[in-house]
């Protein structure tokens, strides 16, 4: 896919603004072959300071366990954006057009008492209603291991 395909499309994602606040997401995990392996909740808080986004995430997965991961999200030119998070190797680029927002970042990712590095291919879609579609495909060593879908719903949306 090319971000530029969705130029003009709406209703427009800007990362800064749809991301302030409060929101909820659901998420599942596939692996490879497309078996459910885990599913999760995140509540998120974001806020701006100065010109940075800062989205504090705190997930809740169904065995129990719990993760959290702040980013920082700067907007670098009309429709890049650059983040940082704790377990993100170096940094993560994105480029936003109309509905679509496309994001790449490596990060060490923990499974059991293990630590993979992979990488992560976001898509984000815009919908009505205030709603986001994540589809973030995990890879390692180019394979790809994972595949991730989140939904994201704005407190007090519909």
């Amino acid at each position: 896919m090319d971000i530029n395909d969705f130029r003009g499309t709406q209703p427009e994602l800007d990362i800064h603004d749809y991301f302030q606040g409060e929101l909820r997401a659901w998420g599942i995990v596939e692996n490879r072959s497309g078996v459910a392996t885990r599913q999760f909740t995140v509540d998120m808080v974001g806020r701006l300071e100065d010109d940075t986004l800062v989205l504090e995430e705190d997930f809740e997965y169904a065995d129990g366990e719990t993760d959290r991961r702040v980013w920082r999200i700067r907007k670098e030119g009309e429709h890049r954006y650059v983040g940082t998070a704790g377990d993100v190797i170096g940094e993560a680029r994105g480029e936003a057009r109309g509905r679509a927002f496309h994001w790449e970042y490596r990060v060490d990712l923990k499974v059991g008492d293990s630590t993979y590095r992979v990488a992560f291919d976001d898509w984000m879609y815009r919908q009505e209603d205030d709603v986001v579609i994540n589809r973030a495909t995990i890879t390692k060593w180019g394979f790809e291991v994972a595949q991730v879908t989140v939904v994201f719903q704005k407190e007090g949306g519909e």
